[in-house]
């Protein structure tokens, strides 16, 4: 049974028999895994508290006949949830950005700039850089973009006629000009289309100088492009606290 170590954040885990669990975890080189981490849940395990969501860990690992992996040793490089877990706004936010990380991936298909977007969003959630709620709509839409589905908030994401643009639509992409406007389309501030390009290109100036009511709208808008390419909402944004 082949060994490999390799950086890890764990998106989710579960219970499995009386003492294990199964831990989910986007790797840098591996792409997403299922692993079996035995005797995690015992009284006196010291491993079960290294590896929760949030975490990034070095792990080593061995394949084994099934689809599942098993960990064999455990070293935390940075325990991001325990400090994401003392603030309940950062902590829904990084359970939305876990979930959707967990969405966006395939098991064992190397992605090493989601894995990065990944590590850097759960960072400043624990250090707390930025809102929670603009660090969470940052990383929805650079993850999006990065799996190829890049929102335009200037030129017209039906015919590229050159923005500004008065109108959003999901369909579409993005902003939209007035003859590619569908019936449904959205119209949002010009300082929420400002706001949601300074998130997709991390231009953190701008969008800390943003005020709540483009945040707000924005946080829709966002939001609803998700559940529109997943096709299915991702369930952990309604407790996004938004206070």
């Amino acid at each position: 049974m082949p060994l490999y170590r390799d950086a890890a954040i764990v998106l989710r885990t579960h219970k499995l028999r009386e003492s294990d669990r199964i831990i989910t975890m986007l790797t840098r080189d591996h792409g997403k895994i299922r692993a079996v981490q035995h005797g995690a849940r015992k009284t006196r395990s010291r491993a079960g508290a290294r590896l929760e969501p949030g975490m990034l860990a070095d792990v080593q690992c061995y394949t084994g006949k099934t689809n599942l992996d098993t960990v064999k040793e455990t070293a935390i490089h940075a325990a991001y949830g325990d400090h994401i877990a003392r603030d309940y706004g950062a902590y829904t936010a990084a359970s939305a950005v876990l979930e959707t990380a967990d969405r966006l991936t395939e098991e064992h298909e190397t992605s090493r700039p989601q894995f990065a977007l990944l590590t850097g969003a759960l960072a400043a959630l624990a250090r707390g850089e930025h809102p929670a709620g603009l660090v969470l709509d940052s990383y929805l839409l650079r993850a999006l973009a990065i799996g190829g589905w890049a929102a335009s908030f200037t030129d017209c994401a039906g015919c590229g006629q050159p923005g500004p643009h008065r109108a959003f639509n999901l369909a579409s992409g993005g902003a939209v000009c007035v003859q590619c406007r569908a019936p449904g389309s959205a119209a949002p501030r010009t300082e929420t289309f400002a706001l949601l390009a300074a998130l997709q290109t991390g231009d953190w100036l701008t969008a800390d100088a943003s005020d709540e009511p483009e945040r707000r709208e924005a946080r829709g808008l966002v939001a609803a492009y998700v559940q529109w390419h997943l096709e299915r909402g991702v369930r952990s944004l309604r407790l996004v606290d938004t206070g």
